[in-house]
């Protein structure tokens, strides 16, 4: 058992203005997050209707999105990281708003059920096994696209 807190990855407590971060009220942070949030399902809810499918076959609508979100993660990633330093909104906003609300991994997992339901197993195990594997292709594709198309920030030249 762990006596101190699980803490995001992402922190280093001994960085201090990552700590001075922390000490700051989280409403701009969580404010970002939610309109990002709702920016995001907003597009992905456009896509599902766009492109909605049949019970019991594939989702090309759900895999769209989450393969296309994982691209832009990675780009963005780079884009915030290599490029250029970022708004300290910019990742909560774009990163774990709108991409966190338009991918979802949640409703491919409901796709998968219910295409097993239909009677369609082997297009949910398809489905089910293309999905993370295209997923994260996309962000590794994400990644060198951006470093291939973006100028390097010019401290790491």
């Amino acid at each position: 058992m762990r006596d101190e807190p699980v803490i995001d990855p992402d922190v280093d407590l001994h960085d201090p203005g990552q700590r001075a971060e922390l000490s700051r009220a989280p409403w701009s942070t969580l404010g970002a997050i939610a309109a990002g949030g709702v920016a995001g399902a907003l597009a992905r809810y456009g896509v599902a209707e766009a492109f909605g499918h049949p019970s019991g076959a594939f989702a090309w609508a759900t895999f769209t999105v989450n393969v296309s979100g994982c691209l832009l993660i990675g780009i963005l990633m780079v884009a915030i990281t290599e490029v250029r330093a970022a708004h300290r909104l910019t990742r909560p906003f774009l990163g774990v708003g709108v991409l966190g609300g338009y991918t979802t991994f949640s409703t491919y997992a409901v796709d998968a059920q219910r295409a097993v339901e239909a009677g369609s197993a082997g297009t949910a195990l398809v489905y089910l096994a293309v999905t993370p594997v295209c997923a994260l292709a996309a962000v590794l594709a994400g990644v060198r696209l951006a470093r291939a198309l973006l100028p390097a920030r010019a401290e790491e030249r």
